[in-house]
């Protein structure tokens, strides 16, 4: 008891000012890769119907269910170090795949470890250094494997190559691997501290290797077709005309099967090849974390334990045409968030806020009791589960995409989300972050892949009367005047988040005329 009140008492000193230690909740926070917003049932989305995920909808049914959460840059690497970090990438230093996250960038698992959580790291990492913040990790090297993964674990060294020995091969699958190791290190811990643990999902980023044990799910059926599967893509700018990740089209799967197709057909049969592998991983996913809440239940943690389920950012599943991610468009800027805390949030909570990965971090300091470093640019939005709190809550969202050219031929761009409205400015520039910097092998570049600058343009949607964003309003006189205050806001949000571009001489000559 005596070195408890001490401990306490140095936690107070250290920034943990607003909790009692032993009231301090523990925290699960699972992220997937790639899980795309229509693929968790609770958000009753077009696949809803057929396909279910009675353990993520738990979470959302005893917690909340959070309906405009949003990635900042829609790419792995770079998701991650903003969930970290509360940061953009511009103030992270994380652009793109390639780079490493510094080991003086502070995280919010840093600051819980400061002040007293035991912290840990299971799964999938994909930020090509050693994890920092945490008292044990046991992390995939790179993507990781779907099927006996090689994990590198603290203690027995850490590098990045999975073929020097380093890191050890398990067998089995790797979604019930992670959940495994997952329990194993909630079993260990030290009972006297709270705890926070991060448990990484490799799926369901391609290529879909799913379960043996799902198999045969939706082996007799046809699933249904996203509304804009077929799109044409008519009023939109040359970027998604000529990117290069359109099911049946410049860069597919399963030719073995469908070679003999062409045009409409193809894209519709491999959408169903696609969509059933995709979701068989997604499957495994909700399997298992109904084996955590089933752990939490078992050993008396449900109460006071914060579990968080989101995504590192969307996906399409065949909107658009498309797969995977990186455009501004919603599918893929759109990720699942469900929270709970039974101690806090109210059963069947609904959210209409807009809420952004770089929010994650303050939130989950903010919930522990710890001060929020003044240098996180996200806000903490716990405020939303006290009636008493009257939060002044953005009201819009800054995004911006930097691999110009770099998979799938996709132009640079930024914009900016309202709850009505969305505004893209393709620059279309690489400023250094671009695929001839990062990929020189040219392993990704596919046919019809031309990795140069190109023109710029705009793109703009009325969110409420074309939620499929099929119409770009642009040039349309009508929207003049909201067009002018939401380049206003943009330019606002760009000196507020310091991504002023100056930096880049091409790109901010480009652009000035429309910030002055």
């Amino acid at each position: 008891m005596k070195n408890l009140k001490i401990l306490s008492f140095i936690l107070l000193l250290f920034g943990c000012s607003n909790k009692n230690f032993s009231e301090r909740p523990n925290i699960i926070f699972i992220m997937s890769d790639d899980h795309a917003v229509p693929a968790v049932s609770s958000y009753n989305g077009f696949l809803s119907n057929v396909f279910k995920t009675p353990n993520l909808d738990r979470i959302a049914k005893e917690g909340a269910i959070f309906k405009n959460a949003y990635c900042t840059n829609s790419i792995c690497t770079p998701a991650r170090a903003s969930v970290l970090t509360g940061k953009y990438s511009n103030i992270n230093g994380v652009f793109t795949l390639n780079e490493k996250i510094s080991d003086s960038q502070n995280t919010f698992p840093k600051e819980l470890q400061k002040t007293g959580y035991y912290t840990g790291m299971i799964g999938k990492w994909h930020l090509h250094t050693e994890p920092k913040g945490f008292d044990y990790w046991k992390v995939m090297i790179g993507q990781g494997l779907y099927h006996n993964p090689i994990y590198c674990e603290m203690g027995k060294g850490w590098s990045p190559d999975p073929e020097d020995g380093t890191g050890v091969k398990y067998e089995g699958y790797v979604t019930d691997i992670n959940t495994d190791f997952a329990i194993d290190f909630l079993d260990k811990r030290p009972k006297e501290k709270p705890f926070m643990m991060m448990l990484h999902y490799k799926a369901p980023h391609d290529e879909w290797e799913h379960s043996e044990k799902y198999s045969s799910l939706f082996e007799d059926i046809d699933l249904p077709e996203p509304e804009t599967l077929y799109d044409d893509y008519s009023t939109r700018g040359y970027g998604i005309y000529e990117n290069t990740q359109k099911i049946g089209e410049n860069h597919t799967f399963y030719e073995e099967e469908t070679g003999h197709l062409n045009g409409r057909a193809k894209k519709g049969a491999q959408y169903q090849t696609y969509i059933k592998k995709y979701l068989r991983c997604v499957a495994s996913i909700d399997e298992n974390i109904g084996r955590v809440l089933k752990y939490l239940d078992e050993n008396n943690l449900t109460e006071n334990t914060i579990v968080i389920y989101t995504s590192d950012q969307g996906f399409y599943l065949g909107e658009h045409g498309m797969y995977d991610k990186r455009f501004m468009y919603e599918e893929s800027l759109q990720i699942p968030f469900l929270m709970r805390y039974p101690k806090k949030i109210k059963p069947g909570t609904i959210n209409d806020d807009i809420i952004s990965n770089v929010d994650f971090a303050p939130t989950i300091l903010d919930f522990a009791g710890n001060k929020i470093p003044s240098d996180i640019q996200g806000k903490s939005f716990t405020g939303f589960f006290d009636d008493s709190i009257n939060l002044n809550w953005r009201q819009s969202l800054y995004y911006r995409y930097w691999m110009h050219g770099a998979h799938f031929n996709i132009p640079g761009h930024y914009g900016i989300r309202t709850k009505d409205f969305k505004l893209i400015y393709f620059y279309a520039k690489g400023l250094g972050y671009s695929h001839e910097r990062y990929y020189p092998s040219e392993n990704w570049v596919y046919e019809g892949n031309e990795i140069k600058d190109s023109n710029d343009y705009w793109e703009m949607y009325d969110l409420i009367n074309d939620p499929n964003e099929l119409n770009n309003i642009y040039d349309n006189p009508n929207y003049k005047k909201i067009k002018e205050e939401l380049k206003n806001q943009l330019f606002d949000l760009k000196k507020y988040y310091k991504d002023t571009d100056e930096s880049f001489p091409e790109l901010y000559t480009l652009t000035k005329k429309y910030s002055d």
